[in-house]
């Protein structure tokens, strides 16, 4: 098997989120899908959109302009912790020389509200490079990366309703 170069990845879209939101969910960083689309989860087997469709009980967006209707309209703020890394293809274990990503100025406008991890390395890398400064503890959520063959979708629907519906069903 041919081995993926290394490339240089620098987060090119912004996160999405208002005075309205209740949660930020984190990723690691664009996937190539992601990064090709401009937006966020962009591979079509990326569970994310449909997880958090069948929490709030909506329709499963589909462009960008609904993806981020969508999410604003829910309270859900969506970003990355990585501003740019290095990586093979779209894997988080090959991720090495790490920019963390700045909260600040989405903290500012939503508050100090919870912030949930996608997949354990989004949790590992807040935990070693943004925690201390933000003061907010990472609530870790199960990756709904396609490469998370241990969870299916009804287990990992379950396992993010559990933690994110409290925080969603509070009125702002």
């Amino acid at each position: 098997m041919k081995e993926l170069a290394w490339e240089r990845v620098t987060h090119s879209f912004l996160p999405i989120y208002n005075e309205n939101s209740k949660v930020l969910i984190l990723g690691t960083a664009p996937s190539v899908k992601s990064r090709e689309n401009h937006f966020y989860y962009g591979h079509p087997q990326n569970r994310f959109w449909r997880v958090l469709a069948e929490i709030t009980g909506a329709e499963v967006p589909q462009s960008i302009d609904e993806k981020t209707k969508f999410l604003l309209s829910k309270g859900i703020a969506v970003y990355d912790v990585i501003e740019s890394c290095e990586i093979q293809g779209s894997s988080d274990s090959s991720i090495r020389k790490v920019v963390p990503a700045d909260f600040s100025e989405i903290l500012k406008v939503t508050g100090n509200i919870p912030i949930f991890g996608n997949g354990g390395t989004a949790f590992r890398l807040y935990q070693k490079h943004q925690q201390k400064n933000t003061g907010i503890p990472m609530i870790p959520l199960p990756s709904s990366s396609p490469a998370n063959a241990a969870w299916n979708l009804e287990r990992l629907t379950k396992a993010w309703q559990n933690e994110l519906t409290p925080y969603l069903q509070k009125k702002v």
